[in-house]
């Protein structure tokens, strides 16, 4: 597909042509066409609360910026969210935990969690997508196990505010959001820590006799993952005013789309959290101006997909032509 001649990627500013760029120019459009189609989509009320429905996944897919960065993956954030969820209401209801301490219980959960997907991963040497494989179906089965189909209910009002409430106009759980974008941000972008999972993802066994500590950093980042979760799950409880085993079904999937979407590579080595941002806003907001326009079920899958392919196309093409460029 071509895009831009060589001459002409070789003439324009670095920043122009990187996948970020193009994916959000293609976001725009987007959101333009879309709300010729439907007046309510390009309202505050609905943009804001489309960002208070991506925040749980967005929250997710930060740290698996760094997990793939790296080579690796971690398909069982998901069900991490669920155990999570499940141990937050159980220490809560059962246990007698104060609500505070079972919500700081339910996340160090979720820490130990990523621990261990990132103990076996670095000590046996297990690949990450086999192993993250089983604790997806281990985490999830002692989420059902513990919590024997029983939900939990009648959390006291001010546990919704996380989930449900507001400050300065702007839906709670965003500012956490945000907060986490700068934070993981900078520490990709301006630190030892960022420069060394690209080191790792381009090559481990020269960043190994390099010196860098790879199997501590990659332990690091399986369990930043897990944190995350378990902040998700507080979040998503707090929202819902339940807590369900099933919670966080499939959202392994939409991290992985939102990251690779974004720009990071699959393969390592490659990739930034203001891609991941722009990849995640584009699938939420695909989702929700397709279906005030009409377009629902299967159609909607199609016509994501179609632009999740589009995407990827133009943006390979138009790295391949600046590689030829120079």
């Amino acid at each position: 597909m071509a895009v831009l001649a060589p001459d002409m990627c070789r003439a324009a500013p670095r920043w122009f042509v990187r996948h970020e760029t193009l994916l959000a120019a293609i976001l725009v459009i987007a959101l333009a066409i879309l709300g010729l189609f439907s007046e309510p989509f390009l309202t505050v009320d609905n943009l804001l609360n489309q960002g208070r429905l991506m925040t749980e996944v967005g929250l997710l897919a930060l740290p698996m910026t760094f997990i793939i960065i790296t080579g690796g993956i971690d398909l069982s954030v998901g069900s991490i969210v669920g155990l999570c969820a499940i141990m937050l209401g159980y220490s809560w209801k059962n246990l007698g935990f104060p609500l505070p301490l079972a919500i700081v219980f339910a996340i160090g959960v979720g820490g130990v969690a990523g621990f261990i997907n990132g103990l076996l991963i670095t000590r046996v040497r297990v690949p990450p997508l086999i192993m993250t494989i089983a604790t997806l179906a281990l985490y999830r089965g002692l989420a059902e196990g513990i919590s024997q189909a029983r939900s939990v209910r009648n959390y006291p009002e001010w546990f919704f505010f996380t989930g449900q409430g507001e400050l300065f106009g702007v839906p709670t759980q965003l500012w956490i959001l945000l907060a986490g974008i700068i934070v993981a941000g900078i520490a990709l972008d301006r630190t030892t820590f960022g420069r060394t999972l690209y080191a790792i993802g381009n090559n481990e066994t020269a960043a190994r006799f390099s010196g860098l500590p790879v199997d501590r950093t990659k332990l690091l980042v399986y369990t930043l993952s897990g944190l995350a979760a378990g902040v998700s799950a507080w979040v998503l409880v707090s929202r819902v005013t339940t807590t369900r085993s099933d919670m966080g079904t499939g959202y392994e999937l939409d991290v992985i789309a939102a990251v690779v979407l974004g720009g990071t590579s699959i393969f390592g080595g490659a990739g930034t959290i203001w891609g991941t941002i722009v990849g995640l806003v584009m699938i939420q907001l695909l989702k929700n101006g397709l279906a005030l326009t009409g377009v629902k079920g299967d159609a909607t899958i199609i016509v994501i997909g179609a632009v999740l392919i589009a995407s990827t196309l133009i943006a390979s093409s138009l790295h391949g032509r600046r590689e030829v460029a120079g």
